[in-house]
């Protein structure tokens, strides 16, 4: 054998050797599984006698404890049973006792009542006789009456003809001297009726004047406009609001931009909220979102090009609606761009009174009453129409509106009349005309009539509250009522409980609490009201 012979044999010899070692570790392992496999299915045995073991305990207790359980319901449903019984058995007696004692109150209402018509009999028969004896007195009275009506007739006929001897006069003489002195008598009456016609029809004249004032006023009376500083844009489908928003919202933001609103897409559905303090840029925002919605085509450079035509129209607009004010007023003369300014506002409001409305009220009711006090109907109506002017702008340029106001016709050519009487409405300026002091008075009474301006619902509803809590606090009120819009409460009084006088001072304590205690615009008027009524039926 070669040296390499021996090489192949020894590492075959290795191998063999190696083998022999991983079988009998192999069989080791095989046993140790076997052990630990036995051992565990004998703890696992062990394990589940003792878990039944104690399953069939816990039932055990269970069981019983559920029996305690329905026995113990059992006799709470027979207890609860006994009570409903007892209580049952008590209220129909009591029923039973208040019913017998109904039956013999009205037994004894009813025996009253006999006694009572049996007394109304007596009284009758008693009056019956009574009135067949003054019948007959009556007749004798009559006889004598005509008896001594003759007696009389026979002594003025008697006496006539000795004024005739005595007067020297005859009947037609005596007559025409008679019709004479009627004749001066009815001429003196008639003049004194004249004066008094005359100073009744003065009187008149003078309420008939302040009726038409008060005519003109309640005839141009308009509607209240909410005033608002949000509004909504209706869709026709909420996918749409997606698109108004755009990818990663930069349709939205190109809106924002433009317009300088606020827009609020919120879980409203089909609807978009547009907020801003600026009606003019809301109303702008709400008219470029309806063209892009009716367009259909939304992306920032199309929301840049729709609202700046919008704006372009909204300008034209305005211009429109201040031509249409001025030439409804009688004014075609009024400066180009003013008119636009006229038109603005349209879109202001002041405690929820719409602001061009107002003013063309303002300027007819100045001019009612410049007519009716013979001063210049023409110049009351134009102050009435440029006396809040200044509103249209006064959030964009600092001072009040009346100082903006005056700036703004100084620089397009009003006449200063004009500018004077506008300038004195909220007693800024010291009036110096009669259409001025005209001017503060239509402002006013615009502003304060019942109905032009609007307070929120709940306030409305605590005062009409209030004032009836007050009056019902009292004694002797029966029922009392809130009335126009919270300006007068009526009080109905027990006639039986308070008399004039007291009627009287409660109107005074009830005007008293209401100044101390409440907050209100203008005044309120208390009436109490007291009455005695006696019914009767004839059968």
């Amino acid at each position: 054998m070669n040296p390499l012979d021996y090489v192949f044999l020894a590492l075959a010899v290795a191998a063999a050797v190696g083998f022999f070692f991983q079988m009998r570790k192999a069989q080791a392992a095989v046993v140790d599984v076997s052990k630990a496999t036995a051992k565990a299915e004998a703890e696992l045995k062990a394990e589940r006698d003792r878990l039944l073991a104690e399953a069939e305990k816990e039932a055990g207790k269970v069981v019983n404890r559920g029996q305690r359980e329905a026995d113990a319901l059992r006799k709470e449903a027979e207890l609860k049973a006994k009570e409903q019984a007892l209580q049952a058995r008590q209220e129909a007696e009591k029923l039973s006792n208040e019913r017998m004692q109904t039956l013999e109150k009205q037994e004894q209402r009813l025996q009253s009542k006999e006694d009572s018509l049996d007394k109304k009999l007596t009284q009758v028969d008693q009056k019956q006789k009574d009135v067949e004896a003054k019948t007959e007195r009556l007749k004798e009275e009559q006889e004598k009456l005509t008896a001594l009506q003759a007696e009389s007739r026979l002594l003025v006929e008697q006496q006539a003809k000795k004024l005739e001897d005595i007067a020297g006069l005859s009947r037609e003489d005596a007559k025409v001297e008679l019709v004479n002195q009627l004749e001066y008598t009815a001429k003196m009456d008639a003049s004194k009726l004249v004066r008094r016609i005359e100073d009744e029809a003065q009187e008149e004249a003078q309420k008939r004047a302040r009726w038409t004032i008060v005519s003109a006023i309640q005839r141009l009376a308009s509607d209240v406009v909410s005033e608002a500083a949000v509004s909504s844009v209706q869709l026709p489908s909420d996918d749409l609001k997606g698109r108004i928003i755009g990818r990663e919202g930069r349709n939205i933001r190109a809106l924002e931009k433009a317009t300088g609103c606020d827009l609020i897409v919120d879980d409203t559905p089909e609807t978009i909220v547009v907020s801003s303090f600026d009606p003019i840029r809301r109303e702008v925002a709400r008219q470029a979102i309806l063209k892009l919605l009716a367009d259909g085509r939304i992306h920032p450079a199309r929301i840049e090009e729709v609202v700046e035509k919008t704006k372009i129209d909204m300008d034209q607009h305005l211009k429109e609606l201040g031509e249409a004010a001025a030439i409804s007023l009688g004014f075609p003369d009024v400066h180009p761009k003013l008119h636009k300014l006229i038109g603005r506002l349209n879109y202001r409001t002041s405690y929820g009174q719409n602001v061009l409305e107002h003013t063309k009220e303002v300027a007819r009711i100045a001019e009612y009453m410049a007519a009716e006090l013979g001063a210049d109907q023409k110049l009351a109506r134009r102050a009435g129409l440029f006396h809040d002017i200044g509103k249209a702008i006064d959030r964009e340029v600092e001072g009040t509106h009346i100082e903006i106001g005056m700036e703004l016709l100084k620089r397009f050519g009003e006449k200063d009349p004009v500018i004077h009487a506008m300038s004195c409405h909220h007693g800024d300026f010291e009036p110096k005309t009669v259409e001025a002091m005209l001017i503060t008075a239509a402002d006013a009474l615009s502003a304060a009539r019942p109905g032009a301006r609007r307070e929120m619902l709940e306030t409305y509803v605590k005062r009409l509250e209030a004032l009836e809590a007050i009056a019902n606090s009292y004694k002797g009120v029966q029922k009392s009522f809130a009335m126009q819009a919270g300006r007068e409460i009526r009080i109905m009084v027990d006639a039986g409980q308070v008399n004039d006088d007291q009627a009287f001072w409660l109107a005074k304590d009830v005007t008293k609490r209401i100044e101390g205690e409440m907050q209100y615009p203008g005044q309120i008027k208390v009436t109490v009201m007291r009455e005695t009524r006696a019914v009767e039926y004839a059968r």
